[in-house]
């Protein structure tokens, strides 16, 4: 299955009201959650935020990856997050990120899991699609914009 194929409407904060960076994993994961694509927040966010721990998944270019694995989540599932002022997460090049792709799959499920890493590093290498998700406003936007792709 392709990261596309995961995305919807539903999987989509546009724009987020994070701040932090534990704010941003939060929402990005209740956003999750009242998509009914996982069974326990809290369970969700200490995954995420405990792999955070081991190594920031702020990339560059204002893109971040937060990912984990977890029992929440009952197959692979990701959610899209735009930050139009930037959050602090520690980025490789130290800027704000704008651009979050969470990521939770079941601790069983190895190979889609870096099948959908794979395909954000290759989304996450075109400049123009990146700067244009970061200047969206609505899940309806960011959805056009990937389907359109």
């Amino acid at each position: 299955m392709a990261l596309i194929d995961l995305i919807e409407e539903a999987v989509i904060k546009a724009p987020m009201a994070a701040t932090t960076k534990e704010e941003a994993v939060r929402e990005l994961v209740e956003t999750l959650f009242a998509a009914g694509k996982i069974v326990d927040k809290n369970t969700a966010i200490n995954a995420i935020l405990d792999r955070e721990a081991k190594g920031s998944t702020g990339l560059e270019d204002g893109i971040a990856v937060p990912h984990g694995k977890t029992l929440a989540a009952r197959e692979l599932t990701v959610a899209i997050g735009i930050s139009p002022k930037g959050i602090e997460f520690g980025s490789m090049d130290g800027k704000p990120t704008r651009l979050f792709f969470l990521l939770l799959a079941p601790p069983d499920v190895t190979g889609p899991h870096i099948a959908a890493l794979a395909d954000i590093a290759r989304l996450s290498r075109s400049k123009a699609l990146c700067s244009a998700l970061m200047e969206c406003r609505s899940p309806g936007e960011v959805l056009k914009l990937l389907k359109d792709d």
